[in-house]
């Protein structure tokens, strides 16, 4: 079991990339959740087995076609995951 806790910067806030992310995790077997940050940033906290996490990660590198990511931050391998799915919470406002 991978983990990884991230962060995305760059265009990716106001181009459906949380519902892009929960898609592809959902698609890949990766449980977790995807927020926007009030920073501009978006924030993944994903759990799953090595091979669909490596591609998941490759997938945030990139994004949906209307965003441009320009960095992503894995900020933990360690957070653990309670979710038994993959869902949009709200923002970094809320506490998780």
């Amino acid at each position: 079991m991978k983990k990884i806790h991230a962060l995305i910067s760059g265009r990716v806030q106001g181009v459906c990339f949380r519902y892009y992310t929960r898609q592809t995790g959902r698609q890949l077997g990766v449980r977790g959740w995807v927020r926007n940050r009030t920073d501009g940033r978006v924030e993944v906290v994903a759990a799953g087995p090595e091979a669909a996490m490596d591609a998941f990660e490759r997938w945030l590198s990139t994004g949906p076609p209307m965003a441009r990511v320009s960095d992503v931050e894995i900020i933990s391998r360690e957070r653990p995951v309670s979710h038994t799915g993959f869902e949009i919470i709200g923002d970094d406002d809320e506490p998780v």
